[in-house]
C-alpha cells in the first residue's frame, strides 16, 4: 500500500492530485505545519531524516522529492498512463517540463517570498529602510525580470498546445502546477498570460484535482 505523507499547504498536494489521477489506493497521512514558525512537525524526521514532503512510502521503498516521486509512481504504477510513449517529441517536452518545474521554476519564486517576507520582517526601526532598499533593489534587478521571462516563455509555450506535454494531460502537468499556483498567489501571473491562466482553469475543473483537495484539506500557499 503506497503511503502518501502529506503536509498541509505543501508540494505534497500535487502528488495527492497525482495518486487520484493514477486511481491508485493509497493511505493518506496528514501532517500540519507548526502554527508559528509554518515548519514541518518533527514527526517528518522519522519518515525522511530531512523531515520535508512529499514523501511516499510504498512497502520497504521511501521517496522523497516532487519529481523522483512522480517518475517513481510512474515507472511501477502507472502502466503507461500520464507519460508520452519513449522517443516523441511529447516525451522530450514531457522530460523537459517535469524537471523545469523545480529546476527553473520555482527558484525566482522561493527567492520573491522570502524578499518580500524581510520587507515584512520585524526588525530595528533604522535597520528598516536598508532592509527594504537591499530587497525592493534585488526584486526589481533580478527576481521580477526572471519571473517575467519564465512567465513569458511558459505563455508562448501554451499557446500551440493546451498542456506542457502536447496535446494531452501528463504528470508534467501535475509537476508544474505548484509553480504556477505560486505565480498566480504571488508571481505576477494575471490577466497578461491568458494562456497560463486558461490551463489553471484546466487543471481546477479535473475531478481528480477536486478529490484531492477534499482529502487533503484546503489548500493555501505560503505568501
Amino acid at each position: 500500500m503506497i503511503v502518501l505523507h502529506h503536509l498541509d499547504n505543501s508540494r505534497s498536494q500535487r502528488v495527492l492530485w497525482l495518486l487520484e489521477e493514477l486511481a491508485l489506493p493509497y493511505e493518506l497521512r496528514l501532517y500540519k505545519r507548526d502554527p508559528q514558525t509554518m515548519l514541518a512537525p518533527p514527526a517528518l524526521r522519522q519518515v525522511h531524516p530531512l523531515g520535508k514532503s512529499p514523501v511516499i512510502s510504498d512497502g520497504e521503498v521511501t521517496v522523497a522529492e516532487s519529481g523522483a516521486i512522480v517518475e517513481y509512481l510512474l515507472d511501477s504504477h502507472g502502466n503507461g498512463r500520464l507519460r508520452p510513449p519513449p522517443g516523441t517529441p511529447e516525451r522530450r517536452r514531457f522530460t523537459y517540463w517535469l524537471h523545469f518545474a523545480e529546476g527553473s521554476a520555482m527558484p525566482p519564486l522561493l527567492l520573491k517570498l522570502v524578499f518580500d517576507r524581510i520587507r515584512g520582517a520585524k526588525m530595528p526601526f533604522f535597520a528598516k529602510p536598508i532592509a527594504k532598499g537591499i530587497a525592493d533593489k534585488v526584486t526589481a534587478s533580478f527576481i521580477a525580470p526572471n519571473l517575467e521571462a519564465q512567465l513569458r516563455f511558459m505563455e508562448s509555450e501554451l499557446a500551440t498546445r493546451p498542456w506542457f506535454a502536447g496535446d494531452e494531460f501528463s504528470a508534467a502537468d501535475v509537476q508544474m502546477s505548484f509553480a504556477l499556483e505560486a505565480a498566480a498567489a504571488r508571481g505576477g501571473l494575471d490577466a497578461r498570460y491568458p494562456q497560463l491562466q486558461g490551463w489553471l482553469q484546466r487543471i481546477h475543473a479535473r475531478p481528480a484535482y477536486q478529490r484531492a483537495l477534499d482529502k487533503g484539506g484546503p489548500f493555501r500557499l505560503l505568501g
